[in-house]
């Protein structure tokens, strides 16, 4: 009997957990869970849907099977364990948030190794393969291979890797940096050239139960809405001023001369109502602007005529539909 409820995974600890849990919370999407012991939550604005908590890694294996339908999980460990047969698809490829990059590091004694060119020379001088400790075998077999660099060994390592140089039993690593300090704690330092994925935060899904199931279908599709319009607003604000002119449509024009005052579309204009019964020829103004043009909107609404400028945060600006629904329904439905 096929599964009728709706699962998505969540990762289960750390800072990328806390991270997902509050961006689903600013989508919208607040879950609920009354018992912080348990591995399982509910959405109240998703009713038709189970939230599960598991390792990052088991999220992507658990979506690849099709046990879960959605997962919130890192580009590096789906693409390391998404497999290649398309049964995963990547949903929202840059949900802002778990940024770090795959990173070939080597230790800093090796002076004359600054790059790959220089890796790919220093392995050719070993007498013995170079041995590369990392939890990322498949993508790092892969980049060795692109690039030529010959002959390596794997050493595969759930742990701490930046000790594996230190106590003997890796030559350099590949691991995920962030900040980049616990590298140079550990006397470590990155390729100049050495990043093999940069990564964050992806939305993925199973094929399977998009092609065959509509509840899924439509699952995604509000996930995909909200997630989107949350992601685009979070670099816009709404700016209100008042404004004295002849008719909207001058204002608009004086408006249309400036560099960041043209909105989305355009402004709206409307009337502002002076001791109950006329506008006196003030107009309220509305704008979205990117929030880096902030400061040159004020001054150019100043510019000319502006006033009372007040601004305020935008939670989602939805489009007619979003470009990757668009993108998900053609990979759905591909051959």
């Amino acid at each position: 009997m096929s599964r009728t409820y709706i699962r998505l995974s969540l990762p289960s600890k750390g800072r990328l957990s806390e991270d997902a849990v509050a961006f689903l919370a600013a989508c919208g999407l607040k879950i609920h869970k009354p018992n912080p012991r348990q591995y399982a939550a509910s959405i109240p604005a998703l009713p038709g849907i189970t939230v599960l908590y598991q390792r990052p890694t088991d999220i992507v294996v658990s979506v690849r099977d099709g046990s879960v339908d959605f997962g919130i999980t890192g580009m590096d460990v789906t693409a390391e364990y998404g497999g290649d047969q398309d049964e995963i698809l990547i949903l929202h490829e840059s949900l802002g948030f778990g940024g770090c990059r795959l990173a070939v590091a080597v230790p800093e004694t090796w002076d004359n190794v600054t790059t790959l060119d220089d890796l790919k020379t220093y392995a050719r001088s070993l007498k013995r393969p170079l041995r590369v400790a990392t939890k990322y075998t498949h993508l790092v077999q892969a980049f060795f291979e692109q690039h030529q660099i010959s002959p390596f060994a794997l050493v595969h390592a759930e742990g701490t890797l930046e000790v594996a140089p230190a106590i003997g039993y890796a030559d350099c690593i590949v691991d995920l940096v962030s900040s980049g300090q616990t590298l140079k704690d550990n006397r470590l330092r990155p390729l100049k050239n050495g990043v093999i994925l940069h990564s964050e935060a992806v939305l993925i899904a199973n094929r399977a139960a998009l092609q065959k199931r509509p509840a899924v279908l439509a699952i995604a599709r509000t996930l995909l809405e909200l997630t989107e319009a949350h992601l685009r607003a979070q670099d816009h604000v709404l700016v209100v001023a008042n404004m004295r002119g002849e008719s909207p449509e001058a204002i608009a024009q004086a408006m249309f001369t400036q560099h960041v005052l043209g909105g989305l579309q355009g402004p709206t204009i409307a009337p502002v109502v002076v001791n109950g019964s006329t506008h006196d020829g003030w107009y309220a103004v509305q704008i979205v602007v990117r929030r880096d043009h902030l400061i040159q909107a004020i001054a150019e609404l100043r510019a000319i005529g502006g006033s009372g400028v007040v601004v305020t945060p935008v939670t989602y600006i939805f489009e007619e539909e979003p470009a990757r629904f668009k993108a998900m329904m053609e990979a759905v439905h591909k051959t």
